[in-house]
């Protein structure tokens, strides 16, 4: 199953199960330095970003490459919600002639082909680009157990595609959301769309990964990047 259907099959009841990411969304909104008027947000989902946002806005452009995603966001005359994958051409052609007081991305671009090629398109039409991506280090000890590699970008190859295009400011975290049984958590894992179709176990795996995985919490790695000038 495929990234973009992993998230479209559980669309409906993505907000049940995304705790860390309306986590890192709300912290990404209270850490913006302004009240940016003018905004493009690249995977919207259902809205986890702009249900933080509190001050008036002129125009927010809303980027998700789930059609079921898309239905969810909140809408109203200043809000554009488009369905794009934004490592197509088809959306840089979209947005080439736009320009954003800021350009915000949370939990998404971790998967993208190419995330240097996104950031340098993004430069043209912003001063400012406020994200947070999951790292390669989400789910660490499930890679080492089923000895797979993670499907999301190293901090690293985040860390240097923004850099060659802006002076950043980089804040890598680590959460752990606890539960009170494997049930849980593995329903957790199928659900929230952090593990990513590409990479789903098979049975032998699955299989050895229940038996052996033995915390009572996942490991959740993500970085905060802040624009601060164009390189």
């Amino acid at each position: 199953m495929s990234i973009k259907n992993e998230f479209s099959k559980h669309a409906n009841e993505y907000n049940n199960h995304n705790i860390i990411q309306q986590i890192i969304a709300k912290s990404l909104v209270r850490e913006l330095k302004t009240k940016p008027k003018k905004i493009l947000e690249l995977g919207c989902g259902s809205g986890q970003i702009f249900s933080n946002i509190t001050w008036p806005i002129d125009f927010y452009k809303a980027i998700d490459f789930s059609e079921e995603m898309c239905q969810l966001h909140p809408q109203n005359s200043s809000v554009e919600v488009k369905c794009f994958d934004f490592d197509t051409e088809e959306f840089l052609n979209e947005i080439k002639n736009d320009t954003y007081d800021i350009v915000l991305s949370s939990s998404a671009l971790q998967w993208s082909k190419d995330l240097d090629k996104i950031v340098k398109k993004l430069s043209l039409i912003t001063n400012e680009i406020n994200a947070v991506l999951f790292t390669s280090n989400t789910f660490k000890t499930i890679q080492t157990i089923t000895n797979t590699k993670s499907p999301i970008l190293e901090e690293s190859e985040i860390k240097k595609a923004f850099s060659n295009h802006f002076i950043c400011e980089f804040e890598t975290i680590m959460y752990k959301l606890e539960f009170e049984n494997k049930k849980d958590l593995f329903n957790y894992i199928k659900k929230s769309g952090v593990s990513g179709g590409s990479n789903s176990l098979d049975f032998k795996n699955a299989k050895k990964l229940y038996k052996e995985y033995n915390l009572n919490y996942l490991e959740f790695e993500v970085i905060f990047v802040k624009t601060v000038s164009k390189v």
